[in-house]
This record gives C-alpha cells, structure tokens and sequence, in this order.
C-alpha cells in the first residue's frame, strides 16, 4: 500500500532528524520569509500612465504577446491575487512608480505624492500584503535618450531628482500606513551604447544626484534605500554609468543596501559569492532574484544551481535576517501569472533546501579539515526528500503542490485571460 503524504512527510522527517535537521522548523522559517513578487510582470513593464504604453529610453525589451496581458489596474490585481493563491506563504508586492494610480488625470512623475498610490496602499492591507517600491527612471520623455540622473541637462537632472525625492516620501507613507518597511530600489539607464570618452562626469552627476535625493533622512523603520547595478543594457552595451563598482563604493560609504540582480552580472559570475562581502560593509540587502541568459537578464527563475547557491548563501551566512527577496523577470511569451507562480515557487523551494541542509556538520568536516566528507555530504544530501517536504508546506499553507497548480492555471487562463481583446 503507498504511503500517505502526511506518512511520507513523517518518514522525510525522520531522515533528515538523523542528520540533525528539524524540517518543521525549516518550514516555520520558510513561511516566516516572504519574496516580492514584481508587479511588472503582469502586464510586460508597460505601467498604466498612458494608454497603450511602452517601454523607451531604459535598455529593457519584453518579447512575447501571450494572451491576457493585464490591460487596467484592476486587472493586474486581479492576476496578482491569483499567482499569491498558488503560492506558500505571505509575501510582499514590488511595485513601479509607473503603475500609478492616475484615474482620468495626468501627473508628472516629480509630483507624484501617496495619493496616486493609496489605492494600491488599500489593496495591499486587503491582501495581506507589504509593499515594496521602485522610481521609474524609463520610458518617459525626459529619459528619451538614455540618460536621467547623470544626464548633461541640468533641468532634467533636476526632474529625476525631484522624482526619487518624491519616491522616498511614498515609500514611507506605505511603510508607515501598512506596518513593513518599504524598501525603495534606485536603477537609472543611463549610459552609451559605444565607447565614451568620458566615463567621470557620468559618475560625478550620478553621485550628486544620489546625494540630492537622499539628503533627507526617512525612518528606516519605514523605507530603506536601495542601489542597483547593471552590467549593461540595450543601448547601454559599452558603458554604464551606475556599475557595480560605483554602487557598491556608494552603499559602502553611505550605509545604503546594495540591490544584487541576479541577472545584472556577466553568465559567469557566481552572485552568491558576493552577498557575504557585500554583508561584510552595508547594513543589510536586496536581492532581484533573476536569471540572464545570454545578452538577457530577465528570464523567470529555475530552480538551478545558481538560484540554489544563493539560497545557501543566505542560510550558511545566517544572512536572512539581513535580505530583503525580490523577483525581476518579464516574459510575456508565456502565462504571465504561470511565470509569478513558477518563479517565486522556485525561490522558495531553493531556501527550503537550503534551511534543509546540514549546516554545521559541513562547517565541522571544514574546520577539521575534512574536506572529502565535506564534499560528499554536500552531494549525498542533493537526493535527500526535500520535495516531499515541499508538499507538506504546501498543503499546510493552503495550495496546490507541483502537478495541480498548473491546472488552476489554466482554467484561469479559460475563464478570465482568454477573454481579454
């Protein structure tokens, strides 16, 4: 007779109570973590401040027209709502300053204040939900040409300083009105597609800029402020003036958190390598769970050796504490909400294998110099029963585990996304 889930679980337990390892605190810490899911891959990182809109002047591309991309704000909830019930746990929402709430007016971005987002606000408190938030420095008239808060023009620096200023003082109203930090992401675009003959007067006005926008100093109990690099972008191939080198330099002496994109570094960099240096200087971090391929960095998560070395990174590390989850990929070739559900499941998946792992008896084999037993216990417990524990977490949680929420999925897809023009 096969063994029942809840059987199967228990036996798990057993193997990995041999080895030391409690998965029921495993899971009590896998549901106390929470990942952001980004708003911007409902509707392929149009945003809703104008009709019809398109991404210009960021070096980002969406490719894809599957069905069902969110065309209104209340479709994009609506998707959102359904990727968080195939989802484990309470999580956060990342969203774009371009997703504001304009109803039948027109704002400019630098003066945008809360009230453009209070819907969102209200929504989130509904969900359960806290709130993360990004300025939009892309698509818009003043970043037609690649270049905001290093650009040239004095008045358009201005602009895009007056809009991060204005971001702040959002993020800490959503903060404030839902009780969890926001944590506010700064990424520009700036930079040249060849070669420039000047690569320090970028990087001058950038760190004005920067100086200007967080001049003010916000509750950190409210918002934090983040930095994120990029090693190149479309347009952007030759130079970028925010490197990870000037990020990294201007977290450091600012105390600011440093965002490491997974997808933002060249295929053979390890990001896992980088977040216990990083942790060494800054307070804490933010990490944009990603994947690059190739010229690429924005494909939705799998569940693969990289995503799998970051998880362990954060876990050995005790680092957890210190990191706030994020996810940044767009693709809208297939099922948008499939591609929420697929990659935030991923990611909570790696942690769990990580917070499955023996820890401390591979420090031991390490601190005795043992490295044979360190090398084969990190290979013999790859095939230990983490997905079995998986399932436990995901029927105590309320969803569908692997194999059925694809099938929700689909009938969502029949009965809602189909039958958007």
């Amino acid at each position: 007779m096969p063994l029942s889930s809840l059987d199967s679980y228990n036996a798990a337990r057993e193997q990995y109570a041999a080895l030391g390892i409690n998965t029921d605190q495993a899971l009590q810490r896998l549901t106390q973590t929470a990942i952001s899911l980004h708003c911007w891959q409902g509707d392929d990182v149009g945003g809703f401040e104008t009709t019809g809109a398109s991404l210009t002047g960021s070096g980002l591309a969406a490719t894809g027209s599957y069905l069902g991309k969110a065309r209104t704000l209340a479709e994009l909830r609506q998707d959102l709502e359904q990727a968080y019930r195939l989802i484990p746990g309470k999580h956060r929402l990342n969203l774009h300053a371009c997703y504001a709430d304009l109803g039948a007016g027109k704002v400019e971005r630098n003066a945008y204040t809360v009230a453009q987002f209070q819907s969102w606000i209200d929504w989130a408190r509904a969900q359960g939900l806290g709130l993360d938030f990004n300025p939009t420095y892309f698509s818009h008239p003043k970043a037609a040409d690649g270049f905001t808060l290093a650009h040239r023009d004095a008045g358009i620096r201005r602009y895009w300083i007056e809009h991060g200023i204005a971001c702040r003082h959002i993020a800490a109203d959503m903060g404030r009105q839902l009780g969890s930090t926001t944590v506010t992401n700064f990424w520009i675009p700036d930079g040249y597609k060849d070669i420039p003959a000047d690569r320090k007067a970028p990087r001058e006005r950038l760190e004005a800029s920067l100086d200007a926008i967080f001049a003010e100093k916000l509750d950190p109990r409210l918002t934090l402020d983040a930095v994120e690099s990029k090693l190149f972008g479309i347009g952007s191939e030759s130079y970028v003036v925010g490197s990870h080198e000037f990020y990294l330099g201007y977290a450091v002496k600012n105390q600011k958190l440093v965002c490491l994109d997974a997808g933002h570094f060249h295929p053979t960099e390890g990001l896992a390598d980088k977040i216990s240096s990083v942790l060494q200087f800054t307070p804490e971090l933010l990490l944009h769970v990603s994947r690059g391929v190739r010229w690429d960095s924005d494909h939705v998560v799998l569940l693969d050796d990289p995503l799998r070395g970051i998880a362990e990174e954060l876990v050995r590390g005790d680092f957890l504490g210190r990191t706030h989850i994020g996810l940044d990929y767009f693709d809208a070739s297939i099922n948008r909400v499939a591609a929420w559900a697929i990659g935030t499941r991923n990611t909570l998946k790696a942690l769990l294998i990580a917070l499955l792992e023996p820890t401390a008896l591979l420090r031991d084999a390490e601190a005795t110099g043992d490295h044979t037993a360190r090398l084969a216990l990190m290979e013999d417990i790859k095939s230990l029963p983490w997905a079995t524990v998986w399932a436990e977490h995901c029927r105590r949680q309320n969803v569908p585990g692997d194999g059925a929420w694809l099938r929700e999925v689909k009938a969502y897809e029949t009965n809602v996304l189909s039958k958007r023009s």
